[in-house]
């Protein structure tokens, strides 16, 4: 009897050992004169696991971890007699990691092989384009608007919205834009998803193409994520091939194409309107709003621009319906949020939930406090825009209006935690580095308040003139927040002021007045 073994191909698993455990395996095997198949997936998130390797049984599929090449002839030993093992961690679905999510949109990375069609809709896939071919425009649109998803590269804005603006547009072509330009730190969903589920991310775009009326769609892929480009052109081939790309798709009326850019790796082009600039062959700088790029985007005309997770979301929302993924959340934040943990934590990987857990949760139960076992002190979430919370703010449910609230941001929902080791003084003039190297240098608040504010903070740092300098740096920050042309610069001032707010004694002394406030 052959055994099928899943070994992931996922980055992060790739970067500790997943190949040469799959050679190891193959090796072994061949060794042991035992069939074997091996399926290369995604990775499920669990990375201080990796590389996983499971095995199909009649009982599910058995996890063990974290493998290493030299393990595999013992492993081959005990999987199939179910005999003990030091690495052996049960049935996947079990692990108590795992089975504590709501995985809607991650539902089948890691368990899929993320080249094949038929595996794809052998778990579900493509039902929600199928569904979609039945349904008139404006229908679909409800369903997105009545669902509640909001962007999920950190905007958070309504997608039923920005797609019922494009799809009223009138213009002779309209376009699809896949942002997945993924820069900020600590984050790896829009990689995972690609690398593990890419067919999630075509039908997406596809059934947006279908419901404002676009042909063409483009997906654009930071530099860095080599395996996620391969990734995403293999399963466009083998959607292509497989009828549910290009023309006539699933035996429809309907025309869509996909194509694959890769970015230089600007930070400044994960900004929609820098991303069209770099896509359209010029360097990635930032437009003046309006026009929106709902009105006039790619090549001037009317486009839909979403994160990879965005799009992900799509096809449940179309097979299972508006109401099952508006059920999940809180407030205006509906369905689940892939999260990700990194940084100084225990359990660092991707734990989707519904919106409403709190940040205490996520980081001392699901994350398991830091792998350094000191106190946690800070966590920013967010990504290197993101303000830093204490534990004081630990209670604060993820959701968008409530990070808002205590002047935080979701993001693109990383959270990256440190110790009580951390200087939050040299990672507020980090912030502002951070800034000063990828504004594109368009607006002035952005290009010289940055530069101004790695300076000024350095000042405090050496105690020179520290409650005139710390005047100037509130007011930098108030002028690049409000003045800046995106986000870069205007996101920058909430790491800067949520460390110097909640972590005042690491830029020195107080001044008497500011003391005497208190």
């Amino acid at each position: 009897m052959t055994m099928r073994i899943f070994i992931p191909r996922d980055a992060g698993a790739v970067a500790v050992g997943a190949d040469d455990v799959a050679l190891a395996f193959e090796q072994a095997a061949a060794a042991a004169g035992k069939p074997i198949e091996i399926v290369r997936t995604g990775s499920r998130g669990l990375y201080w696991l990796e590389p996983m390797v499971e095995l199909a049984t009649p009982n599910g599929r058995v996890a063990f971890g974290p493998v290493t090449p030299g393990d595999a002839p013992s492993l081959l030993g005990v999987m199939t007699s179910d005999g003990p093992h030091a690495l052996r961690l049960g049935i996947t679905d079990e692990i108590a990691w795992l089975k504590r999510q709501t995985r809607l949109t991650f539902a089948r990375c890691g368990v899929v092989d993320p080249r094949s069609v038929d595996d794809y809709r052998a778990h579900g896939g493509y039902r929600g384009l199928e569904r979609a071919l039945g349904l008139t425009p404006d229908q679909i649109l409800v369903d997105v608007t009545t669902s509640g998803l909001r962007g999920r590269g950190g905007a958070g804005f309504p997608t039923g919205i920005k797609w019922r603006t494009v799809a009223q547009a009138s213009a002779d072509r309209k376009y699809i834009v896949c942002n997945a330009d993924e820069g900020d730190s600590g984050t790896f969903a829009d990689r995972m998803i690609m690398e593990g589920d890419p067919l999630v991310v075509i039908e997406g775009m596809t059934i947006a193409g279908i419901t404002v009326g676009a042909t063409k769609g483009y997906i654009y892929i930071r530099s860095e994520y080599p395996h996620a480009v391969t990734a995403m052109n293999t399963a466009i081939a083998a959607a292509k091939q497989a009828g549910f790309l290009g023309s006539r798709i699933g035996g429809s009326a309907h025309c869509f194409d996909l194509e694959v850019r890769v970015g230089a790796g600007a930070y400044v082009c994960g900004e929609e309107t820098s991303l069209l600039e770099s896509l359209e062959g010029r360097r990635g700088i930032v437009r003046a709003k309006p026009p929106l790029p709902a009105h006039k985007g790619l090549f001037g005309r009317p486009s839909v621009i979403n994160n990879v997770l965005s799009f992900a979301a799509i096809p449940f929302i179309l097979d299972n319906g508006a109401k099952a993924y508006a059920d999940f959340g809180m407030g205006r934040s509906r369905g689940t949020m892939p999260i990700q943990l990194a940084g100084n934590i225990k359990y660092g990987g991707l734990f989707e939930a519904a919106f409403g857990v709190t940040l205490g949760e996520l980081v001392d139960e699901i994350g398991g406090g830091t792998l350094t076992g000191r106190p946690v002190r800070a966590v920013q979430v967010g990504g290197p825009l993101g303000a830093y919370f204490p534990r004081d703010l630990f209670d604060t449910p993820f959701d968008y209006e409530a990070f808002a609230a205590r002047d935080g941001l979701i993001g693109h929902g990383g959270v990256v935690v440190f110790d009580d080791s951390v200087d939050m003084a040299k990672q507020a003039r980090f912030a502002m580095e951070f800034c000063a190297v990828e504004s594109c240098g368009k607006c002035t608040p952005c290009r010289i308040g940055s530069t101004r504010g790695v300076e000024t903070i350095g000042k405090i740092i050496n105690g020179e003139r520290v409650a005139e300098n710390l005047a100037v740096i509130e007011d930098l920050c108030n002028t690049m927040k409000f003045g800046s042309l995106c986000a870069l610069g205007g996101f920058t001032p909430y790491p800067v002021m949520s460390a110097l707010k909640h972590f005042r004694e690491d830029f020195g002394p107080a001044p008497a007045t500011l003391q005497a406030a208190e």
